[in-house]
């Protein structure tokens, strides 16, 4: 597997590996979505990370890089949208995306990582324990906004 940033020419296949999130139809390739997606691209503390096997994407995850105040002024980052393609699952796939996440991070001289699931499922959760994440630290809340 290649592990890189994801480029301008990926969206089309970013958008149909986000498809098997839970619900997630496949938008419509109008300006709103190139133009977010141009935004996302120039941002140099947004990073979608795609790992490809000849050539297409198995597996994603975007980290977020977040300037700070506290901690020595170190940033934090956030992890979300991890996926791997089904096809592609159990082959160390996202363990591989999410270190490279990792390593981003480390470079930028972050003091955490968080990453928020919404999956219940023990094996998902095992997933996140064995690449380094706990739940025990902190308690996460969400707010949904319509």
């Amino acid at each position: 597997m290649v592990l890189r940033e994801a480029q301008e020419a990926d969206l089309p296949a970013l958008l149909a590996l986000y498809t098997q999130f839970k619900n997630t139809p496949l938008p419509d390739a109008d300006d709103r979505i190139f133009r977010i997606w141009g935004e996302i691209i120039a941002d140099k503390n947004h990073h979608v990370i795609v790992g490809t096997v000849d050539g297409q994407i198995a597996s994603s995850c975007v980290l977020i890089i977040v300037p700070n105040l506290t901690h020595d002024q170190r940033p934090y980052a956030l992890i979300e949208n991890v996926i791997t393609d089904a096809a592609h699952r159990k082959n160390g796939y996202a363990s591989a995306v999410l270190n490279h996440a990792k390593d981003i991070a480390k470079n930028a001289k972050c003091y955490k990582i968080m990453l928020m699931t919404g999956s219940k499922q023990e094996s998902t959760l095992h997933f996140y324990d064995r690449a380094g994440f706990n739940r025990t630290d902190k308690t996460g809340f969400v707010l949904w906004l319509k």
